[in-house]
Formats: C-alpha cells, sequence, structure tokens
C-alpha cells in the first residue's frame, strides 16, 4: 500500500541515476540519464500497444521536470524519482493530469505531504479542481534493479490502478480492505478513491 503512495507523494519522473560520492564532504551528485533512456524506462509499465505514443516526462540535465516527448494517446508517463531509493515509475490517463499536476505544484511550494489531500480534496469539493467523470487507470513499477544499458529495472514489481471517485465496497461490491491478489478499494468515498489491482509477490 505504502507503495502506492509514494507515486502520489512524488509523482516521480523515470530517469536511471548514479550516485557519485564527492569530495571530503561525502556529498552525493546525481547524473541523470539520457532522455531516451528515460522515455525506455517511463513507458516500460504500459501494455505494449500504449508505449509508442504515450507523453513522457522527465528531468534535463539540472534535474528539472520536463516533457521529454510530447505523446498522441491519453497517457502521460512520470519517471522515477532520483532522490528516492526504490525505482518507481508509473503511467496514468491524461483525466487524472490535472489531480496529479496539483499534487506536485503544492509540494513544490512547501505543502506538507500530509496536508496536499487535504488541499486538493477541498479544491475537488468547490469544483476548483476536477476529477475524471469515467473510471482512470494508472500502471506503475517498483523495486527491482536497473539495467544501465538500457535505464530499465529488471523484476520491478507491478501494481495496477483504476481510479473512480468517490468508490467505496458498497458501490462496486469490493473490500475496503488490502488485499493480496485480488481487487480492493483504497481511499473509499474521497476523490481519489481507486481500485487496487496487486499481483501477488
Amino acid at each position: 500500500m505504502k507503495r502506492h503512495c509514494l507515486l502520489l507523494k512524488g509523482h516521480c519522473l523515470l530517469l536511471t541515476l548514479l550516485m557519485v560520492t564527492g569530495g571530503t564532504s561525502g556529498a552525493q551528485t546525481v547524473t541523470y540519464a539520457s532522455p531516451q533512456k528515460q522515455i525506455a524506462a517511463a513507458v516500460s509499465t504500459l501494455p505494449l500497444p500504449f508505449r509508442a505514443n504515450a507523453t513522457v516526462l522527465g528531468y534535463n540535465s539540472s534535474g528539472k521536470l520536463v516533457t521529454l516527448r510530447k505523446g498522441s494517446n491519453d497517457m502521460i508517463c512520470l519517471a522515477d524519482d532520483p532522490t528516492q531509493k526504490q525505482f518507481h515509475v508509473a503511467c496514468y490517463h491524461r483525466s487524472l493530469e490535472p489531480f496529479m499536476a496539483r499534487g506536485r505544484e503544492l509540494r513544490a511550494s512547501g505543502t506538507p505531504d500530509n496536508r496536499v489531500d487535504t488541499v486538493r480534496f477541498a479544491e475537488v469539493k468547490s469544483g476548483k479542481l476536477q476529477m475524471p467523470k469515467q473510471p482512470a487507470s494508472m500502471y506503475q513499477l517498483f523495486g527491482g534493479t536497473v539495467d544501465p544499458a538500457t535505464g530499465i529495472a529488471k523484476d520491478a514489481k507491478p501494481l495496477f490502478v483504476i481510479y473512480i471517485t468517490g468508490a467505496t465496497g458498497a458501490t462496486t461490491g469490493l473490500s475496503e480492505k488490502p488485499s493480496e491478489g485480488t481487487p480492493w478499494i483504497m481511499y473509499p468515498g474521497t476523490p481519489k478513491a481507486h481500485i487496487m489491482l496487486t499481483p501477488k509477490m
């Protein structure tokens, strides 16, 4: 469950990074992978038919979040946050972008993680922030070991999500408690209610 929250927390962008200990201070520098590797890794979580035309966000050489590739389908891919230890890449339906982008904006402005959803939920309620009116998918990969030649993480674990704003166990017939190997509802009754599809690890 925390693995999924990492995405919403970081709205990560995929890149393969190299951590190098520098100087005598022990400080670490991050070297970002090429745009080609970032794109390849970012779309690796998607079903094959969606990969070639997805929009991909990643980091430039100075670490700024930028659009690496403008796509023509409905998927937006975000790459791994190089400040996090665990590889994590995700792609989601474009109808979720206002909610996801607002989360990134709030965190960048210094809003504490435990307040981000409070703000977003209030904005959804007021009509300022729009959520999808239909189910919307998200595909994710976590962990594994990054292949430096490709930027793709081997043995990464999948997690699939379907957002249905306001959904509950009663409206879907799904459990509201975590259930490995079977679907369940996370954040039931809230704007970011979603069906968790967690394959057995």
